[in-house]
Formats: C-alpha cells, structure tokens, sequence
C-alpha cells in the first residue's frame, strides 16, 4: 500500500478536505492534489518536514506517512533507472551563463554551445547545484528565510514550501527552470572557473546567504600545512624569547607535536635553550676522527 492511497483513505475516514491537510502542512492544495494522484513523486523523508505535519493532521504516528514515503520512492525509483531523463537547456543554459563572470562568459558559451551538456557543462551545473542545495537544506526550517527567497521570486511562501520539497529531490538532469528560477536565480552572485585546473569560485548572495566564496579545486595538490600553536605564535611575537633563534630552530620547533595539549610559550623558550645545551647531545668520537685522518 502506498502513501498516497493511505492519506486518501484516512482523510475519507476522518471527513477532512485536501485543502485542510494542505493548510496543515503549509503547501499548496494543487500540490496535495498531484501527490495524492501520484502526478509527483513523495519527496525524501530526510529532506522534508512535511510527513510530520500530515502525519498530526491525520492522527497518525509521526513516522508512518515517512516510512510509507520512503518504500515508495525506492520502487518508483528502480522503475525510473531505465535511463536517465534528457538534460534540459535553454533557459537554463542562459540563466548559468548570466551568472558566470563578464571577462568568462563568452568563452563559456562557446563551450557549452560546442560540447552540450559535456564535461564542462555537467562540472558547473552540478557545482552550483551543490552548493544551493546546502544552502536550501540549511535553511530547511526557517520560516523567515523561505518567506525571502519567496518574495525575491515572486512567489508564495507555501509554492515556495512545495518548489522546495521538488528541488531538494533533483538533479542536473532533472533541473527545470522553476528549480533555476526560484533558488538558483536569488542565491548565486556569480560563478568562475579556471579552464586550465577547472578549479570554481562561487560567489553567493550575502542577503540570502551568509559564508564567504565556494571554491573547489580539480587538480592534485600538496598536503595541508599543520595548524601552528597558540604558543609557538606568542613565542614568535616575543623577542625577549625568540630575538636570537635561528631559521632552522624555528623550523625545528615548528614541527614539534604534542598530542592534544597546547604548550606555552615559554615551553618553546626552554626547548630552544634545550636545542642548544651541549650536554644534551652526544660529542663526537674523537678516536673515529683521528683513525679517519
């Protein structure tokens, strides 16, 4: 039994209205209408809040209607992966390069106009795609930023619930202008690529999202550096401590390793003193020496 057919069941036996359950879960009533007739897909469980809602409004347990969800998008879903749905382009196409730097855009273009849908096409939409969706899922339960992200698209807060719901189940070759319209559109600034390493910079929109630049990068690079201590920084800072070191003592005390615990200062103070005490160094064999010479 599937989840539209037990929501239909239960609001019959309860006498209650689409539009009730829809006002329940702050969603359209064309929205309800399609998931009841099986025009859309139940959205993921783990992406939406709206099984819970429905779930109270129908006397349900909590989790029935995800569960129900949940084995449902599996079957329909193995059903589906007979071949992948065609790319769409056009509007959408537009919209990406609009987006992408003035001084790259052209360049862009030609290659997306040469290579439909190819290697670049697929890196720069996925990317952007990425990151909106963890801006979206972030932002999943608040009200405050839904209601802005609907008026910057002209929309209603409970059509922007439902675009939501479709976009945090798409992907590139699913991606429909409403999908670009009412996030891609509002959250992303602008986008660069590097088309020698195809490394990207993502710029967001600071009024609807908050964090500094994306970027990805595409090409092997070296291992990261080791955070430098609190303590070897202060160190540094004091020349009544570190005015004499030498280069190779710094480096030396740079790399020392402690585990968890956070030295002082004035540890690598008495470390480099330490460095430099003959005693703690064996002398050399001056036997060997002499035997060699």
């Amino acid at each position: 039994m599937d989840v539209c057919l037990v929501i239909k069941r239960r609001l019959e036996e309860l006498g209650l209205e689409q539009k009730g359950l829809a006002t329940a879960a702050e969603v359209t009533e064309s929205y309800i209408s399609q998931l009841l007739t099986r025009k859309k897909l139940p959205p993921a469980p783990e992406r939406t809040d709206i099984y819970e809602k429905m779930a109270k409004f129908l006397k349900f347990p909590s989790d029935r209607l995800s569960q129900l969800a949940g084995l449902q998008r599996r079957e329909e879903l193995k059903r589906d992966l007979v071949g992948p749905p065609e790319p769409m382009f056009g509007e959408i196409r537009e919209l990406i390069v609009r987006k992408c730097v003035p001084d790259k855009a052209i360049q862009v273009r030609a290659i997306f106009e040469k290579q439909p849908f190819g290697e670049l096409e697929r890196l720069v939409t996925q990317k952007l795609l990425d990151v909106i969706k963890k801006v979206a899922k972030e932002e999943l339960n608040s009200e405050n930023w839904l209601h802005l992200v609907a008026r910057l698209a002209a929309r209603s807060y409970e059509q922007m619930r439902v675009t939501l719901l479709e976009f945090l189940d798409t992907d590139i070759f699913s991606l429909s202008p409403e999908n670009c319209v009412s996030f891609l559109d509002p959250l992303i600034e602008s986008w660069d690529v590097d088309l020698t390493t195809f490394g990207m910079e993502i710029v967001l929109n600071r009024r609807i999202a908050s964090g500094d630049p994306r970027r990805f990068e595409f090409v092997e690079t070296g291992p990261a550096q080791p955070e430098v201590e609190p303590g070897f920084k202060e160190f540094l800072n004091d020349s009544s401590l570190s005015g004499t070191a030498t280069t190779e003592e710094i480096e030396f005390l740079k790399k020392l390793r402690f585990n968890g615990k956070r030295p002082t200062s004035l540890y690598y103070y008495r470390e480099l003193q330490s460095l430099r005490d003959p005693l703690h160094f064996r002398a050399e064999n001056r036997s060997s020496m002499q035997n060699s010479g």
